[in-house]
C-alpha cells in the first residue's frame, strides 16, 4: 500500500507556508524534514529515492538536512516514489519548494558572505528566541557600525575598505530583525572581558557601544546580562555559544558555534541540552538585567 502523509505533515506545510517568520533557510529544514518523514514512513532507503531523482544518497542527505535547493521536479518525483497522489498535498509541496527556492535578502551580499555564516543569517530570520554568549566581543546582534568595524577588520585584516563597509553592512542589516513584528527575543549574556577590551581608533567608539547596549537592553525583546570576572571558570563556556529556538515544532533547537573559518551547527537533542544546561548556568549566575544596566553605566565612565 502507498505511503501517505499523515495529517501533521500536510497542516505543517500550511503552517510555515503562510508563517512570518518563513525564510529560504527554514523552509528548506521545514520541507526536509517533512520529505525525510514520508521516506522513512514509506521504507524506502536514500540510495532508493537518490535514484528517482538522479541523484546520490549524499544529495538526499543534504536535502533533507535542508542544505540545499530542491527543484521542483524532484520533489513531485519524490512524492509519487513515496505514495502521496493527492492533488492539494502535492502542490502545497510544491509551492514550499518554489519558496524555499527564492535567494534571501542577504544574496545581495553574496561576495562577502561565506555559506557556512549563511545559514545562521537564515535562522536568525525564523527563531522566536536567540540566546547567545559572547566571550571576545558584544554580540554582532548588538553591534554599532563603528565596534562592528573594528572588529571586521581584527578579522580581515588584509582587506579594503569597500569590503569591511558592505560586511558592516551586512551585519546592521541583520539586526533589523529585532525591530520586526515577529522578530525574534534575543537573551545575550556578554562577558565582562569583551566589555573592557578597547576597539576602534579612539574611546567614543567604544562610549557609543555601551550606550548602544544600554538602550538595546531596555527593548521589551532584549535581555541583557554582564558575566563578571568573579564567575571564574563557569564564565568560560568553552567560547562563544548561540543557541537558536523555531516556533515550528518540527524544526529543533539549534546551537551556533563560530570558528575563525567556518562554524558548526548542532541540532542533535544531547548536544543541544548540553549547551542548554551551560547557558541556563550562565544566566543564573551572571548579573541580572538590572545589575548589568548598572554595571555599564559605571563603565561607561572609565572610557
Amino acid at each position: 500500500m502507498a505511503a501517505q502523509p499523515e495529517q501533521g505533515y500536510l497542516s505543517s506545510v500550511r503552517r510555515i507556508l503562510d508563517h512570518p517568520r518563513g525564510g529560504p533557510t527554514i523552509l528548506r529544514i521545514v520541507l526536509g524534514t517533512q520529505l525525510r518523514r514520508l521516506r522513512e514512513a514509506a521504507g524506502i532507503t536514500r540510495e532508493a529515492a537518490g535514484d528517482a531523482i538522479r541523484g546520490s544518497h549524499a544529495k538526499i542527505s543534504r536535502l533533507e538536512l535542508g542544505r540545499t535547493g530542491y527543484k521542483t521536479r524532484d520533489v513531485d518525483d519524490l512524492l509519487a516514489l513515496y505514495g502521496v497522489n493527492d492533488p492539494e498535498e502535492i502542490e502545497n509541496f510544491l509551492a514550499l519548494a518554489r519558496q524555499a527556492s527564492v535567494p534571501g535578502w542577504w544574496n545581495k551580499y553574496s561576495d562577502v558572505l561565506p555559506s557556512w555564516f549563511e545559514q545562521l543569517i537564515g535562522l536568525e530570520e525564523a527563531a522566536s528566541v536567540i540566546r547567545t554568549y559572547e566571550v571576545q566581543f558584544v554580540p554582532g546582534l548588538l553591534q554599532t557600525p563603528d565596534y562592528a568595524r573594528a572588529v571586521t577588520r581584527l578579522g580581515h585584516p588584509r582587506t579594503d575598505d569597500d569590503e569591511i563597509d558592505r560586511r558592516v553592512r551586512l551585519r546592521m542589516e541583520r539586526q533589523r530583525a529585532l525591530d520586526s513584528e515577529f522578530g525574534p527575543k534575543l537573551w545575550a549574556v556578554v562577558d565582562e572581558a569583551a566589555l573592557r577590551r578597547p576597539l576602534g581608533s579612539d574611546r567614543e567608539v567604544m562610549r557609543d557601544q555601551i550606550d548602544h547596549l544600554l538602550k538595546m537592553g531596555s527593548k521589551r525583546n532584549v535581555t541583557l546580562q554582564v558575566a563578571p570576572f568573579s564567575l571564574g571558570g563557569l564564565s568560560a563556556a568553552g567560547g562563544p555559544v548561540t543557541i537558536l529556538r523555531f516556533l515550528e515544532p518540527d524544526l529543533p533547537d539549534v546551537v551556533y558555534l563560530e570558528q575563525l573559518t567556518t562554524a558548526l551547527y548542532l541540532d542533535k537533542q544531547d548536544e543541544v541540552e548540553n549547551y542548554m544546561v551551560v547557558m541556563d548556568r550562565l544566566c543564573a549566575t551572571a548579573d541580572t538585567p538590572a545589575a548589568s544596566t548598572a554595571f555599564l553605566k559605571k563603565l561607561r565612565k572609565e572610557f
